[in-house]
């Protein structure tokens, strides 16, 4: 079992809670967003050092994993003269934030693999096909129903609908 998430640290503590050790993995999307937002503290917005900063470290994540990422993100510190606190204070961040989520950057293997590595479809499917039956008009929901029927509409647009309710029985 895999588990991919925005990187937030109670979502980890949630899957290791729900379903014991599993492999995580960083949605890419976040993964990205948070090596821009670093990109954009060193370089101007819509710069071309900007754009080959972004292209980069989105090849070196997909391409190397922790190991690539850590060794640019370094050389790049190097580079920033030692009075400029906000570009180290933003580098600083950024490798933290790498180092954390070292273990869960398995994104070339999955891609091989033809697996996911971004939350974008889930979170979709969630939004509209769960919404969408959750938020309908006049409708109110205790938490405790509210939990068993998103149960119920996981199981209905997935493929696991008849092993869950011979499971049950």
């Amino acid at each position: 079992m895999s588990v991919l998430g925005d990187g937030a640290h109670w979502i980890w503590e949630s899957s290791l809670l729900e379903f014991g050790k599993t492999l995580e993995i960083l949605d890419i999307y976040h993964a990205l967003e948070n090596l821009s937002a670093c990109g954009k503290v060193l370089f101007a917005v819509e710069s071309a050092e900007l754009a080959a900063w972004q292209s980069e470290t989105k090849r070196l994540v997909l391409e190397e994993g922790y190991p690539g990422i850590r060794s640019f993100l370094e050389c790049e510190r190097a580079k920033v003269e030692r009075s400029d606190a906000e570009k180290l204070k933003s580098l600083a961040g950024v490798l933290g934030y790498w180092a954390w989520h070292r273990g869960r950057l398995c994104y070339r293997e999955r891609l091989w693999e033809g697996r996911a590595i971004g939350s974008g479809q889930v979170e979709g499917a969630c939004k509209n096909l769960i919404g969408s039956r959750l938020k309908q008009t006049g409708v109110r929901w205790s938490e405790f129903r509210v939990n068993r029927m998103g149960v119920v509409c996981s199981l209905a647009y997935g493929d696991q609908w008849d092993d869950y309710w011979k499971q049950t029985e």
